[in-house]
């Protein structure tokens, strides 16, 4: 229990200086936390914050002239589901079976 409060301590620290740096102009810099924030959310299963992080990351590089990177993390906050991926207790699968 811990770890994950300090897991969320770090994501709203990264999430505040990237803030910070995208509200200075300084996208490469705000590019960088928000990508610290999406991996975190990520190994937590948190679809709604990887959806919101590549949001930012998807504004930060339009904001920067790469569309092409833009677009990946539009793409991504697109497809990211709704609701997390339960898995089923004695197995790795998801508990709706094989996806994809």
């Amino acid at each position: 229990m811990c770890l994950q409060v300090k897991d969320i301590v770090s994501i709203r620290l990264s999430h505040c200086r990237a803030e910070r740096a995208a509200s200075e102009g300084q996208y490469h810099l705000a590019a960088l936390h928000y990508r610290n924030c999406l991996e975190a959310a990520e190994r937590r299963e948190d679809s709604q914050a990887v959806r919101f992080f590549a949001l930012r990351l998807a504004h930060c590089y339009t904001s920067m002239g790469l569309s092409a990177k833009a677009q990946a993390f539009a793409d991504l906050a697109e497809y990211a589901p709704a609701q997390p991926v339960r898995r089923r207790p004695d197995s790795d699968a998801p508990a709706g079976g094989a996806l994809g």
